[in-house]
């Protein structure tokens, strides 16, 4: 089916334009143009439901995602926001955005259903634990994927997870995929959130997912009040993105996710 026909589908008109937008590894994004002047921006992806919901979730926090027009099945139609500018000139507002995402929460850790990246399924039981929850559904769940050098060693790392992550951090909203590729910014602010793999946890699991491709400045960590230690948690929450772009996108990664654990000590 065409993207035309996608956009009929869930709105029941056809734009006059539409091209493929860059930047995506797993689903097919298109910005769409209709005769009116209308700029939409079309997603197709098995988790474009999910993700609807995760992008209200993260609005009721008054964190900036695009509005949803329509969605259905593995389509989502969103409104197209501005973009284009560069994250290394957004990071004061940014923190200023993800304090309102992260405000403590009374939820249990992780999320009301299962999502994917791909073919690589996250898992979201709730738990009251936050450690074991870190252990099980996030570094546990890529052992049967991982080549068993690797396994071992996460192993090892979950059998001792109490050491390297709080017991009880406060549960905050996470984004669970905050890449800079997912912060859309412009003019020096924070346009929209995009892509999300909620679920509740330690606020600093996105702070992680920050350091991994980008390099944001202290000021930046400074102005969302760090609890001691948050520097040396970033190895141990930075392993759950590496391992997912291992399973995805294989041998490339796997010296990251070894150097992240002899980091660790394992």
């Amino acid at each position: 089916m065409s993207v035309e026909l996608y956009v009929e589908s869930l709105i029941g008109e056809r734009p006059d334009q539409a091209s493929a937008l860059s930047g995506g590894d797993i689903a097919a994004a298109w910005q769409v143009t209709m005769a009116d002047g209308r700029h939409y921006v079309l997603k197709k992806g098995d988790d474009a439901a999910v993700q609807t919901r995760m992008m209200e979730a993260i609005a009721s926090t008054g964190a900036p995602v695009p509005t949803v027009i329509a969605a259905m099945d593995d389509l989502c139609l969103m409104e197209r926001v501005p973009s284009g500018g560069n994250i290394a000139n957004s990071f004061d507002h940014l923190a200023q955005v993800l304090t309102a995402l992260h405000r403590p929460l009374d939820e249990r850790y992780g999320w009301q259903e299962d999502h994917a990246f791909g073919s690589v399924v996250v898992a979201n039981g709730r738990d009251d634990e936050w450690p074991r929850f870190w252990a099980e559904s996030r570094l546990l769940s890529s052992v049967p994927h991982v080549a068993p050098a690797i396994a071992r060693r996460l192993e090892a790392l979950a059998g001792r997870i109490a050491e390297f992550v709080p017991a009880a951090p406060a549960p905050a909203l996470l984004h669970g995929d905050l890449w800079g590729g997912n912060v859309l910014c412009y003019g020096g602010r924070v346009s929209a959130l995009i892509d999300p793999s909620c679920y509740y946890g330690d606020r600093e699991v996105d702070w992680a997912m920050l350091t991994v491709f980008n390099n944001p400045p202290d000021s930046f960590f400074d102005a969302m009040d760090p609890l001691p230690g948050w520097k040396e948690r970033l190895g141990c929450y930075r392993l759950w993105p590496l391992l997912v772009h291992l399973r995805l996108f294989g041998a490339t990664y796997r010296g990251a996710v070894e150097s992240e654990l002899t980091q660790l000590g394992f």
